[in-house]
């Protein structure tokens, strides 16, 4: 059996002749040369193995063949850790009985699969390989380009692996790290194998279901903490990465929704490394280039708001017709469909997610045990009370707000939110969302606000003559929101 631990990022086609240049270059690399490989990847039409957490292929290379299966593995942010068996055989077809009898689940009946193994679907690409050794470790460095086949449909591969031969795991990020000043990418957790499973329609779509709170360790062991933390926001972001990546749909509420998560993922993170005092210099550019990169999801997600539910929003408004065609005339010149690959040829995108890995593997190895934090309890309840506070400060009881005070705040009230949604769990349900709900309506009104400026902007640049509906609407709504608010800071706090 080998452990394979490998890191796996998703590169464009345009960067592989500098990606060569630099690997051929680099400090004690070795070319390993080019070679094809052929693999089909094998399961039961009711998807047995894949019901084991189980990968099984036969790979074809230099007129040679060999079955692999891997048995259940973890993926952390993007490394990928799984035990594998490597065997060599003289057909294509697998034969699970060369396989060690102790990896099969007891009682299974290795027959049965055997004889209802079919070809599910086909990776077929070049590979090319570096042997590079880095202080006390060797890591295997191979660009993938080819093509995952199933049925009638075909999904590029463009992908670098870093695989650990032998040493430290530290190894992989350090050279990743390296390789990532000059090369764009973004963090790979889907597999070959499970991109042709989703590929064949043999996997359920990716989907975002109802954001739950974070499950925390009960063990008070704040260094678990901050794992949980920052793995919940790397997976949650390459979740909606994959979403959007694989997404066809032309439902631009559903691609605002998926972004909106996107950052909301991204300031979970920031402000998780913020709450553990890991936010430092080199980081913080990082995370600033990207929320500029993402200022668009705010004007996006409040044009949406007003054209949903059949434009609900803008009932008796004259010009409907109109207007909903000047707001999604405006949603068009954001170029929702190709910003995802806009932003991944920054390379401060990848190199912000590798970082983040990097400190995840730290916190999971236990070494930031310097840092000392009171127990999760007293930690949470201080963070919720300090965001309080940054609460009543900016938008203290006695004060009339309107709607540009509203949308100076609206990042301390979000950053607020996600404090909550941090450590919630912690919280009786019952006292949290009482506590919550009026915080969450009024992040609402404020997009609304945000939306009802953009109408004035394409009132005014398409005499759309709507000021005084929009007059009438923001008054209301200030009236409603100001009403909330005022309530809301009387409400007992739950922590």
């Amino acid at each position: 059996m080998d452990a394979e631990i490998e890191l796996k990022l998703f590169i464009q086609p345009q960067h592989h002749d500098l990606l060569k240049k630099i690997l051929n270059e680099y400090p004690n690399s070795t070319p390993q040369g080019q070679k094809k490989l052929t693999n089909g990847y094998f399961d039961t039409d009711d998807l047995q193995l894949r019901r084991w957490d189980m990968g099984l292929r036969v790979r074809g290379f230099d007129n040679q063949l060999e079955q692999t299966i891997k048995t259940a593995g973890r993926v952390v942010g993007g490394i990928h850790s799984r035990p594998e068996y490597n065997v060599s055989i003289d057909q294509k077809i697998p034969i699970l009985s060369r396989f060690p009898k102790e990896i099969w689940p007891i009682g299974s009946d290795l027959d049965k699969v055997s004889t209802s193994l079919t070809c599910i679907f086909e990776t077929n690409f070049e590979r090319q390989t570096w042997h590079i050794y880095l202080n006390d470790s060797l890591v295997e460095v191979a660009l993938d380009v080819g093509e995952i086949i199933a049925n009638d449909k075909v999904d590029p591969i463009c992908e670098l692996e870093f695989e650990l031969l032998a040493g430290d795991t530290s190894a992989l990020i350090t050279l990743a790290i390296e390789v990532a000043k000059s090369v764009p990418f973004r963090l790979g957790k889907a597999s070959k194998a499970q991109r042709g499973y989703q590929l064949a329609g043999k996997s359920k779509p990716f989907t975002i279901e109802h954001i739950d709170y974070v499950s925390l360790p009960k063990n008070n062991n704040m260094q678990q903490v901050l794992s949980t933390l920052l793995e919940t926001g790397l997976e949650r972001w390459q979740l909606v990465e994959n979403i959007l990546t694989l997404s066809t749909t032309s439902d631009v509420h559903q691609q605002s929704a998926l972004w909106g998560e996107l950052r909301h993922c991204v300031r979970l993170l920031r402000l998780t490394l913020n709450q553990f005092g890991l936010l430092d210099q080199s980081i913080c550019p990082l995370f600033d280039h990207l929320e500029q990169a993402l200022a668009f999801v705010s004007p996006l997600q409040s044009c949406c708001l007003l054209l949903q539910d059949d434009a609900k929003l803008l009932a008796n408004i004259n010009n409907k017709t109109l207007v909903c065609q000047q707001l999604e005339n405006h949603i068009s010149l954001m170029s929702v469909s190709t910003q995802l690959a806009s932003i991944w040829q920054q390379p401060e995108y990848g190199q912000l997610q590798l970082a983040l890995v990097d400190l995840l593997l730290t916190a999971e190895n236990g070494k930031n045990q310097g840092n000392h934090y009171p127990e999760l309890g007293l930690f949470a309840n201080q963070l919720q009370q300090a965001s309080w506070k940054r609460i009543g400060k900016s938008m203290p009881i006695t004060a009339e707000m309107n709607s540009i005070d509203y949308q100076h705040v609206a990042d301390a009230l979000d950053e607020s939110i996600l404090v909550g949604f941090a450590y919630g769990e912690m919280y009786p349900a019952k006292k949290r969302e009482a506590f919550r709900a009026p915080w969450q309506d009024l992040a609402l009104g404020i997009s609304t606000l945000s939306a009802y400026k953009i109408l004035r902007h394409l009132s005014a640049q398409h005499q759309l003559n709507i000021e005084a509906w929009l007059d009438n609407k923001e008054t209301s709504l200030l009236f409603a929101m100001e009403h909330s608010r005022k309530s809301a800071l009387k409400v007992p706090i739950y922590w």
